[in-house]
């Protein structure tokens, strides 16, 4: 069976290209390119031949996935285990990721686009082109499993190794493509991973992972904002959740819920609890303050056949974030009002919520808003 690898040059990836040729898959390796061009990197296509293709700086985010130093390391993999190997100019999926991130963050919303690459590109893009050239699934290194729970498609599963584990970022996927997906690293740990990149004489098995929004190297969100859409004016006040004026800041758009640093002194530890776009404020208050019981959400994803109006459940607020019981009711078709047992810090509009049935991912949707009380 011919499956589409989307090989990014780390160690998850080339580690699951191993395991895919153990099990005797016909493996197309593809690198997708963000689209800033100033070096070149050959590429072997599925023919033999190969192809001269502009890539991006290679001393720029070395720890990201998508520069030209990492599609390096991804040729030199599949070319170790020949492979046949394309390199995919995606710079219109990037840009549209890149609007979506300024546009929210101008917005006062925190955006969360490694889902949006997901549910774009690597399980949109990658599918697309796993059409075009025949193959019958496609494969990524993520940490997660698809397990056959007897309905029309695999239930979508967290990974063995929690503390790696990447379904969270997973829950936009179509239901309809789950069973055309592989996870082949997901029922391993981390560093039997590496082991397993080790044994296969991959020189990328201790290569650091990625730790930054590929598009943004320095982590420097503000900058990035100001570079890509220009200068703003969103400097506004400070206050405390009664509407104290207590400081001013220079632009909204560089805070986020449940920030600490950067607020000043105070005295006590404060945190934002708010962020008003429409006033260009922004609202601090205690960490007992930042604790909200209740969200809402929309732009709902499901992975189960069906869907109760009331679900008893655990959902989650963020990525690596301890997931919370609650109790789920179904507004309409297209929102959820979760109710939480505990308080949760840090609910952020703009961020996902995941609802999880144990280990098993139900779907999720993207928050609108905490509800105080």
């Amino acid at each position: 069976m011919r499956v589409v690898l989307a090989m990014s040059g780390g160690v998850d990836s080339s580690a699951a290209a191993t395991l895919l040729m153990e099990q005797h898959y016909e493996i197309v390796g593809l690198f997708m390119r963000s689209g800033a061009t100033d070096e070149q990197l050959i590429c072997k296509l599925v023919d033999g031949r190969e192809a001269v293709l502009p890539m991006v700086n290679l001393k720029a985010n070395k720890q990201g996935c998508c520069s030209a130093s990492d599609a390096a390391d991804a040729r030199r993999v599949a070319d170790s285990m020949n492979i046949p190997f394309h390199a995919v100019n995606f710079q219109d999926s990037f840009g549209r990721i890149k609007d979506y991130f300024a546009d929210e963050y101008l917005a006062g919303r925190t955006p969360n686009p490694c889902v949006m690459c997901n549910n774009w590109l690597k399980f949109g893009r990658l599918w697309d082109f796993a059409r075009q050239i025949g193959a019958e699934r496609i494969a990524t290194g993520h940490y997660a499993q698809l397990k056959d729970v007897g309905e029309d498609q695999p239930a979508l599963m967290r990974g063995v190794d929690r503390s790696k584990d990447q379904s969270y970022v997973l829950f936009g996927i179509q239901r309809t493509l789950l069973d055309k997906i592989i996870f082949p690293v997901g029922t391993f740990d981390k560093p039997r991973i590496r082991d397993l990149a080790r044994e296969a004489g991959l020189r990328n098995a201790d290569k650091p992972d990625s730790q930054e929004i590929c598009f943004i190297p320095d982590n420097d969100y503000g900058g990035f904002l100001e570079k890509y859409r220009g200068p703003q004016n969103n400097a506004g006040e400070i206050v405390d959740t009664a509407g104290n004026v207590v400081g001013e800041h220079q632009g909204f758009q560089f805070y986020t819920i449940g920030q600490r640093r950067g607020l000043g002194a105070f005295g006590d530890p404060k945190f934002v609890v708010e962020i008003q776009a429409d006033k260009k404020r922004v609202v601090i208050g205690t960490k007992e303050e930042l604790g909200r019981k209740t969200l809402r959400a929309n732009r709902l994803n499901w992975l189960v056949p069906e869907v109760p109006k009331f679900i008893n459940c655990e959902a989650q607020i963020r990525y690596q974030h301890k997931p919370g019981k609650c109790e789920v009711e179904l507004l309409g078709d297209d929102e959820i009002e979760v109710r939480f047992q505990d308080p949760q810090f840090g609910i952020a509009p703009g961020q996902a919520v995941v609802l999880y049935d144990g280990e098993r991912v139900l779907g999720g949707g993207w928050i609108l808003r905490s509800i105080a009380g």
